[in-house]
Protein backbone atom coordinates (compact mmCIF):
# COMPACT_ATOMS: atom_id res chain seq x y z
CA UNK A 1 0.00 0.00 0.00
CA UNK A 2 1.31 3.63 -0.52
CA UNK A 3 2.36 5.40 2.40
CA UNK A 4 0.25 8.36 1.56
CA UNK A 5 -2.99 6.48 1.78
CA UNK A 6 -2.29 5.41 5.04
CA UNK A 7 -2.13 8.58 6.50
CA UNK A 8 -5.52 10.58 7.70
CA UNK A 9 -4.55 13.93 6.02
CA UNK A 10 -5.12 12.57 2.54
CA UNK A 11 -8.82 11.62 3.61
CA UNK A 12 -9.33 15.01 5.58
CA UNK A 13 -8.54 16.57 2.60
CA UNK A 14 -11.09 15.40 0.45
CA UNK A 15 -13.85 14.86 2.65
CA UNK A 16 -13.54 10.95 3.47
CA UNK A 17 -11.94 7.49 1.95
CA UNK A 18 -15.21 7.73 -0.48
CA UNK A 19 -14.55 10.80 -2.16
CA UNK A 20 -10.68 9.90 -1.87
CA UNK A 21 -11.17 6.96 -4.07
CA UNK A 22 -13.43 8.73 -6.43
CA UNK A 23 -11.46 11.42 -7.20
CA UNK A 24 -8.30 9.14 -7.50
CA UNK A 25 -10.06 6.86 -9.83
CA UNK A 26 -11.23 9.60 -12.06
CA UNK A 27 -7.55 11.42 -12.22
CA UNK A 28 -6.33 8.29 -13.89
CA UNK A 29 -8.58 7.50 -16.01
CA UNK A 30 -8.07 11.10 -17.02
CA UNK A 31 -4.01 10.55 -16.66
CA UNK A 32 -4.50 6.91 -18.61
CA UNK A 33 -6.57 8.99 -21.38
CA UNK A 34 -3.40 11.58 -21.97
CA UNK A 35 -3.98 14.05 -19.56
CA UNK A 36 -0.40 16.14 -18.23
CA UNK A 37 0.42 15.55 -14.85
CA UNK A 38 0.20 18.56 -12.61
CA UNK A 39 3.01 18.01 -10.17
CA UNK A 40 6.54 17.27 -11.01
CA UNK A 41 7.72 13.83 -9.42
CA UNK A 42 10.45 11.56 -10.00
CA UNK A 43 8.18 8.37 -10.98
CA UNK A 44 6.35 7.04 -13.38
CA UNK A 45 3.74 5.44 -11.13
CA UNK A 46 0.51 7.14 -11.97
CA UNK A 47 -0.75 6.48 -8.47
CA UNK A 48 1.22 8.42 -6.69
CA UNK A 49 1.17 11.32 -9.08
CA UNK A 50 -2.30 11.52 -8.41
CA UNK A 51 -1.93 11.53 -4.71
CA UNK A 52 1.01 13.78 -4.68
CA UNK A 53 -1.33 16.12 -6.81
CA UNK A 54 -4.19 16.00 -3.99
CA UNK A 55 -1.39 16.49 -1.42
CA UNK A 56 -0.87 19.60 -3.28
CA UNK A 57 -4.09 21.33 -3.39
CA UNK A 58 -3.69 20.83 -7.18
CA UNK A 59 -7.54 18.92 -7.84
CA UNK A 60 -10.60 18.35 -6.47
CA UNK A 61 -14.19 17.37 -6.43
CA UNK A 62 -16.52 19.73 -7.30
CA UNK A 63 -19.62 19.87 -5.81
CA UNK A 64 -21.09 17.29 -8.80
CA UNK A 65 -18.17 14.91 -7.94
CA UNK A 66 -16.60 16.14 -11.08
CA UNK A 67 -12.65 16.62 -10.67
CA UNK A 68 -11.61 20.15 -11.51
CA UNK A 69 -7.77 21.59 -10.94
CA UNK A 70 -7.85 24.16 -8.50
CA UNK A 71 -7.50 27.92 -9.79
CA UNK A 72 -9.21 26.79 -13.65
CA UNK A 73 -11.37 29.93 -14.64
CA UNK A 74 -15.11 29.30 -14.46
CA UNK A 75 -15.70 29.76 -17.73
CA UNK A 76 -13.51 26.47 -18.14
CA UNK A 77 -15.79 24.41 -16.03
CA UNK A 78 -18.71 24.87 -18.50
CA UNK A 79 -22.07 26.38 -17.95
CA UNK A 80 -23.58 25.44 -13.66
CA UNK A 81 -27.03 23.66 -13.25
CA UNK A 82 -28.73 26.41 -11.23
CA UNK A 83 -32.67 26.94 -11.36
CA UNK A 84 -33.20 30.30 -11.39
CA UNK A 85 -36.92 31.75 -11.34
CA UNK A 86 -37.06 34.92 -13.12
CA UNK A 87 -39.58 37.45 -11.06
Amino acid sequence: MLEELREEEIVNKVGGRFKLSTLVQKRLVAINAGSRPLVEVNTDNKMRIVLQEILQDKIYLDSSSEVRITGELEEDRGPLDMDIINP
